[in-house]
Parts: structure tokens; sequence; C-alpha cells
């Protein structure tokens, strides 16, 4: 059958290496379907969380943050989920600072739906937040215009080069305090979905991130051309962070750390509503 008359599958994730490395073989071919045609959409992941909420996307990454926002148009794949397990996103200053100095500061964050900013609230209620896009964050410390930046993506790994002193990893606070994963981001299908659709896209994702895993190289070489500042090392490093066991199949552990988070946020406050996470595969 010609792929042009297949039904077509928006799928949306953001421009990193992580998201690059795990959606390799779809996003080149290496692996096809028969029942649907991928066309991929590259966003930051703010701009996902704000699309989802409008239903735009057939498949789309998100922020575990944003559930409860898209609960009622999207469910969440078992696959390709970006966690933590003991390290996340880092508060980083132009200077040492304690986390608890950071109530009352100006910190610059990447979006009010991201996950690392709902950690960072639950963490540090008090605080002026600053949303900034996410790769002019540290610009934004060495500047001077905020006291302290909210650092996801491969930031995690390079601020320290550029002078900056971590404050805090949130991915780390979170496992002491819970003894749990950090569940970042997710990958979510649009409920309206027919069952074979979304059975297929739960199917070709897996096999999309298998794929990497079974040809770590050449996935990597394709995921460079997305590394910001990073060399091979650094960012084989990264990619190995936050595409791991969890983003094959996210288990029962990711799901139950991702409804504490959610809980959390809404007992705080933080959420609008509660909800109950729905996962298919």
């Amino acid at each position: 059958m010609d792929s042009s008359s297949l039904p077509e599958v928006v799928c949306a994730h953001s421009p990193d290496s992580d998201d690059a490395f795990m959606f390799y073989a779809l996003a080149t071919g290496k692996i096809r379907s028969r029942l649907v045609r991928f066309r991929h959409e590259l966003d930051d992941i703010e701009t996902l969380n704000r699309n989802a909420a409008e239903g735009r996307y057939e498949l789309t990454a998100i922020s575990y943050h944003a559930y409860p926002h898209i609960a009622d148009k999207y469910v969440l794949m078992t696959s390709g989920s970006s966690v933590g397990d003991g390290y996340g996103p880092v508060v980083v200053a132009g200077r040492p600072l304690q986390p608890a100095e950071l109530k009352g500061k100006r910190i610059a964050v990447p979006g009010l739906m991201t996950t690392a900013y709902l950690t960072m609230k639950l963490l540090e209620p008090d605080f002026e937040a600053v949303v900034t896009p996410f790769d002019r964050i540290l610009d934004a410390v060495r500047d001077r215009s905020v006291d302290a930046g909210l650092v996801i993506h491969e930031g995690q790994l390079t601020f320290a080069s550029g002078g900056f002193h971590s404050v805090i990893d949130l991915g780390a606070w979170w496992k002491q305090h819970t003894g749990l994963p950090l569940p970042l981001g997710a990958n979510a299908l649009r409920r309206e979905l027919p069952p074979e659709i979304r059975s297929e896209c739960c199917r070709m994702m897996r096999e999309s991130i298998q794929y990497a895993f079974d040809h770590h190289d050449e996935a990597l070489q394709y995921a460079l051309q997305f590394a910001r500042d990073m060399d091979q090392r650094l960012a084989d490093k990264f990619v190995g962070m936050y595409v791991n066991h969890y983003t094959l199949d996210c288990g029962t552990v990711v799901p139950q750390a991702a409804q504490k988070l959610l809980d959390m946020g809404f007992d705080a406050g933080l959420v609008p509503q509660k909800v109950s996470l729905e996962f298919v595969k």
C-alpha cells in the first residue's frame, strides 16, 4: 500500500537529543507502519503543553504536570516517558546559594506547565517565577535579570562549565523525600483515535525506542544534531539519563510517582483538578 494513502498521525515532540534518540527510527523510516503514517512536528515542551490543551496533535510529548489540563482529550502511553531517577532539573545561580535562600527570589522557569516548575513549587512555594525560554535561562542568570534559574534539558549537564552554581537538584530532592523517581515527560495519544490506531501508535513507539537501544551508535549520531552545546560524550550521558528502561515501559513505579506528584500538586493548590492517570499500551 502507498503510505500516502494511510491516515496521518502528527507526532509532536521536543527538538532535544533525548527525544530525537527515542523517535529516531520513526523519524527516519527505519521502522514503518502498515496502518498509519507519521508526520513529526518539533517544538519546545511548554508550547507542546499549550497545544495539547487545544487537542492539536494525535500523538504528543507533554509534561506530566500538564496532564490534568488535557486529561479530557488525551490518554498517556506506557512508552516514551522521560524519568529522572535521583536526578532531574537543577536550580542554578551565579553565586553559591542554599535552597532556603530561594524564598522570595526571582527565578527563571521554562514554563508554568512544566513538571520542573511544579516540583520547584512543591520545594519552595514562595518565589517569583519569570517565564523564560529554556535555552535562555542561563543567560538570564548570567545577566542578573533573575536571581536563579530552573534548568532543564542539556543545561543540566553544561551549567557548571559556564561558571554557574547548583543550588539544588530537584530529582535528587524528590527521590530523597518520596523514594520515587521523578516523572518529567510523557507521550500522550488523543482519546478520539480509533482503538486500533492507538494500539498501533503504542507499538510503533515501543519499537522505535527498542530500535534506538539496539542501534545505539547510529541513533546517537542522529541525536547529536539536536544536542545543544554538548560533545558526543555529554550527549551520550544525557540520552542515557532520560531514555532508559522507564522510557521503554513505565511499569508501575512511574505511574505511582506521577500520581503522587499530581496529588501533592492538587493538595498544594498548584494543580486545578484531581485526576487519575490513565495509560494505554
